[in-house]
């Protein structure tokens, strides 16, 4: 029997406090490999807490390796060789202070996709806001059917035919409030019992949801082309999860051919394709790629996209479009839920998207972000040492590829950037199959940044290279 003891009125949650103590039993071989774990049920009922809580804990030990499955039979504590023991507490807290005290805030941040404030809309959105405040009073007060308000759906449905050219019904779009929700929502809806498949290398978030949500998932390799079909073949995938219009990381498109082949692969069994469509708005070069939604006869594909990348990552706005097979099986099961957006983000969007706000701002952006990359470009090949670079994927929305020539190691190189002000992730942290991944390649998310940073980004750089 495990003997922790939870604290219930600490600020760590209920199920972080369960897997730091089962990991620290495992690290410090209190618990030994091959261990029986107590059954969810019975862990819950030791400690007085819901089973989904102890799920969560487990899940996340699951996709750490320190514990692992066997079906019908429970958890067990994995065998973890040549395993160094866990460092002293103070030693801990040294490198906690040490985060702290260099954020990222200190340089510039090229690693993550978040956007600048200037870049929001605050005035139009507070305006609509207002409005929406005055003239819906009832309706704001007058609870959200599960999938959503109907005049967001309609909005969306709106721009998802004006955009991509898909013409979905108002009917079949589902709003929740982030991806993540979203996720959990298909999970329960098709099945913990399927097999998911996703990229890799790819968005490492999914795995994590998947699994935390009881699903088993694996990553398989793409191509050229995208997913690699042989891969996927040599698998018994039930659910592929895919970005097939623009991948990220790489930025690679899948060709009609094989999104063709992918949804053959889908209409042969009882199979479905979750498309994320990332990033989309922001194709820089040429005309936005169709979406396979659009080109799915047999009604297999699940359309993905989120308001996060597009207007704020603080908004927790995202959707789903399901076939109709799916719509029919999620109305009729799911039906009690309530939305996890409220009312008032709901009607202000709809206003937004209605009276096109949306789309002259997703214009601007482009327009903007385009200015910025040719200047990005500009800089770092017209360095004097720009032959030790080399710019790859350069249609590839708000991030780029960067190959550098040189031997140093990229966790090595990766320091140096951060020494010299800029923070810079390395591709192979986009792998599962980190032997797989090209060595000094970067991704550089340039959302971010402004054109005053340009020259900074250019010296630090090449100034790491030395």
């Amino acid at each position: 029997m495990l003997t922790l003891e939870l604290g219930k009125s600490k600020n760590i949650p209920l199920y972080q406090q369960i897997y730091q103590y089962i990991k620290q039993e495992v690290l410090t071989h209190r618990l030994k490999a091959g261990s029986r774990l107590p059954s969810k049920r019975a862990l819950a009922a030791q400690l007085g807490i819901s089973t989904i809580t102890v799920e969560n804990a487990y899940g996340q030990l699951m996709s750490e390796g320190y514990i692992y499955a066997k079906l019908k039979s429970g958890y067990y504590v994995s065998a973890l060789e040549n395993l160094a023991p866990p460092a002293p507490m103070a030693s801990a807290v040294s490198k906690t202070a040490q985060c702290i005290s260099s954020p990222k805030g200190t340089g510039i941040d090229l690693s993550s996709n978040s956007i600048l404030p200037q870049s929001f809309p605050f005035s139009i959105w507070s305006r609509l806001l207002r409005r929406t405040m005055a003239e819906k009073q009832s309706l704001l007060l007058t609870k959200s059917p599960t999938a959503g308000i109907l005049p967001l759906r309609q909005a969306i449905a709106s721009h998802l035919m004006s955009f991509r050219g898909m013409p979905v019904s108002p009917a079949q779009i589902i709003v929740g409030a982030g991806t993540e929700y979203l996720y959990e929502l298909l999970i329960k809806l098709i099945g913990r019992d399927k097999l998911y498949c996703v990229e890799d290398p790819g968005y490492q978030k999914l795995q994590h949801i998947y699994r935390d949500n009881g699903a088993c998932c694996i990553s398989l390799p793409i191509d050229h082309k995208g997913i690699s079909v042989s891969a996927l073949g040599s698998v018994a995938c039930d659910v592929l999860h895919i970005s097939p219009s623009h991948h990220f990381p790489t930025g690679i498109i899948t060709p009609v051919s094989r999104r063709y082949e992918l949804l053959a692969w889908a209409a042969s069994e009882q199979r479905y394709i979750i498309e994320d469509d990332y990033d989309t708005e922001f194709r820089l070069v040429g005309k936005p790629i169709p979406s396979l939604f659009s080109i799915d006869m047999s009604s297999k594909v699940i359309y993905m996209n989120t308001f996060s990348k597009s207007l704020a990552s603080t908004i927790r706005i995202s959707y789903m479009v399901l076939p109709q097979p799916l719509l029919e099986e999620f109305n009729r099961r799911f039906n009690y839920l309530s939305s996890t957006v409220s009312t008032f983000e709901q009607y202000t969007l709809a206003s937004f998207i209605e009276q096109g706000y949306f789309e002259r701002h997703i214009n601007r952006m482009r327009n903007s972000y385009k200015k910025l990359r040719q200047l990005l470009l500009r800089a770092l090949t017209s360095h004097p040492e720009h032959n030790r670079i080399e710019i790859l994927q350069q249609a590839s929305g708000l991030y780029f590829l960067l190959k550098i020539h040189t031997r140093l190691p990229d966790a090595a190189l990766e320091d140096r950037l951060r020494q010299n002000g800029i923070h810079l992730q390395a591709l192979q942290h986009f792998y599962q199959n980190r032997q797989a991944a090209p060595k000094h390649t970067f991704v550089v998310n340039y959302s971010s940044i402004t054109p005053n940073d340009i020259q900074k980004v250019t010296d630090a750089l090449f100034k790491s290279l030395k």
